[in-house]
């Protein structure tokens, strides 16, 4: 299994909550097709993790993976904080990100 966290694009969320197991994949190619952000992309035996520090957690991957080769806990990151934000009319830049999180979230800038 493979877990990403400390690497995360413009340092801007602490923690990651994507899990892919590589193993469990069967290359059918959804991930690489709903993915918003290329986080995976074809390999020959199965789906590579290439970008994973670009998981927004939106959760498109693991609704879509027939053998739950990924796992990922949608409405804790990047979009829900993003749509949350958009919402509230905030701006995601005013400290007001509305996530809900705690100092570990993106709240916790």
């Amino acid at each position: 299994m493979q877990v990403y966290g400390d690497d995360l694009m413009f340092n801007s969320y602490l923690k990651n909550t994507l899990h892919y197991h590589e193993k469990q994949c069967i290359n059918c190619k959804r991930c690489t097709e709903v993915c918003p952000h290329g986080v995976f992309a074809l390999g020959s035996v199965h789906a590579e993790l290439i970008h994973p520090e670009r998981c927004m957690e939106c959760g498109a991957c693991a609704l879509n993976c027939p053998v739950d080769a990924i796992e990922v806990q949608s409405g804790v990151g990047c979009a829900w904080a993003m749509i949350s934000a958009a919402l509230r009319g905030k701006d995601m830049d005013s400290g007001e990100c509305s996530c809900g999180g705690d100092a570990g979230s993106c709240c916790g800038q």
